[in-house]
């Protein structure tokens, strides 16, 4: 069995980077910008640049070329010909074809090659000032001059500069596919090394390390989960059993109708139905939180006002779970109950009772065993439309505010977060299955 273990442990890895790899992918597709939201004021009152913008972008390991300006200087001075590159947005260059923004504004900045890096000021009278920057960060003039819009070269500007450069030109180009895609890739490989160092890079919306946001608030989910697992299963295995015992009779009807009623509601549907009747109209149950407002109470006070504040949400879950345990179990139960060995243990005048509980339910927990021993992310990882409606603080409202605002570093530790859990629980489910099955032996 450890031979096995090993193996699958060796096996989860490689699914994990995998995992990890399209998760990664599919999240930098995101339209969601958090840090462009948050700054866009700023960004118009000028009091942060774009570049600045990129640069936490490019901390946070979540930047992507959209556009390039270049600059390639002019027929003069010891760097004639040289070309530097600077960051720049298409929106923007929109924004200038249609009036919304002078070139000069989008030319604004700094050029970057692996030599040097240079800056461009162009003033509002159109004077143009090239500087170079220093390794000690200091900018000293190399030349200057006027910058002048040339419509017959496409796409750029043509400045008139003095000095060591003159008629330098500024380009605009596209990022290609390629780009993208290899900033893509160089950032996953940064994202990848941190993690295996247990860095999942600091949130956007909390402003600490993702892992820390993670530990604080999964345990509100977990104990959530966890009571509605133990109900659903106290629910969902008896009333399985006793349709199947009870096949095409009205019990088998009625149960089977209400878990398909709870199959078919959705969550957030079914909570504001909750919401709406039980405390809107009724007042009997608080709408969101988990605790009163203005509470302090502790002990057994403080415990009897979250066990309040959780009864709808525990309704939520709880019965919209228990309709697929419920069905899945009277299949098998139902599967059981039609073997030869059931018929020969009646044969022997055993009672129903027996045979039932002690025989069929014995083997019917076989299959059941795999898919509890699986439910492990389901634990940690929260209910999110539920948390969300009910504005509970869990690991799964977390992850859905982050999807919303864009919260790029969270989402991708919380799915790695997710995913590691998966890989954990069908690794359980494989050893239940020998464990409740003595027939199965782990030996590969």
């Amino acid at each position: 069995m450890v031979k096995y273990i090993v193996k699958r442990i060796l096996l989860s890895i490689l699914i994990l980077l995998g995992v990890s790899l399209i998760i990664y992918v599919l999240v930098r597709l995101m339209p969601a910008d958090f840090l462009e939201t948050k700054y866009a004021e700023q960004l118009k009152m000028k009091t942060i640049t774009q570049e600045q913008i990129d640069q936490m972008k490019k901390d946070a390991g979540v930047w992507m070329p959209d556009a390039f300006l270049t600059i390639e200087l002019g027929d003069g001075g010891e760097h004639a010909g040289e070309k530097l590159t600077k960051d720049t947005k298409s929106a923007n260059y929109d924004r200038v074809q249609n009036g919304l923004m002078n070139f000069s504004e989008l030319c604004f900045g700094n050029y970057y090659n692996e030599k040097r890096t240079v800056r461009l000021e162009i003033k509002e009278n159109k004077e143009a000032i090239l500087y170079e920057i220093n390794e000690e960060g200091v900018a000293e003039s190399i030349a200057s001059g006027n910058a002048v819009f040339d419509e017959d070269v496409y796409d750029a500007v043509v400045l008139k500069l003095d000095g060591a450069d003159v008629n330098s030109i500024v380009d605009y180009r596209v990022a290609t596919g390629g780009e993208k895609a290899g900033a893509v890739f160089v950032y996953y490989f940064k994202w990848l090394g941190n993690m295996f160092q247990g860095n999942l890079g600091e949130s956007f919306i909390h402003h600490k390390p993702v892992a820390q946001v993670i530990s604080e608030h999964m345990w509100v989910s977990f104990i959530i989960s966890l009571i509605a697992t133990v109900l659903q299963l106290i629910i969902a295995i008896p009333m399985g059993i006793t349709s199947a015992t009870h096949q095409y009779s009205v019990r088998d009807y009625t149960v089977t109708v209400i878990t398909m009623i709870g199959i078919s509601l959705p969550s957030f549907f079914f909570a504001a139905i909750l919401v709406k009747i039980f405390s809107s109209w009724l007042g009997w149950f608080p709408a969101s939180g988990l605790v009163s407002g203005g509470s302090n109470a502790g002990g057994f006070m403080g415990f009897l006002d979250m066990a309040w504040h959780l009864v709808l949400p525990m309704t939520v879950l709880v019965v919209l779970s228990i309709g697929g345990l419920m069905r899945y179990t009277r299949t098998n139960m139902l599967e059981v109950l039609n073997s030869d060995y059931i018929r020969t243990a009646r044969a022997k005048g055993l009672s129903e009772k027996k045979v039932i509980y002690v025989h069929a339910f014995r083997n019917t927990m076989i299959p059941l065993m795999t898919l509890v021993a699986g439910i492990l992310p389901s634990l940690f990882g929260g209910a999110m439309i539920t948390e969300e409606v009910f504005s509970i603080d869990g690991i799964g409202r977390l992850a859905y505010k982050a999807l919303s605002q864009g919260d790029l570093p969270f989402i991708m530790g919380y799915n790695m977060f997710l995913a590691v859990l998966t890989v954990i629980g069908t690794l359980l489910s494989d050893i239940m299955y020998a464990v409740v099955d003595p027939r199965v032996k782990i030996t590969k």
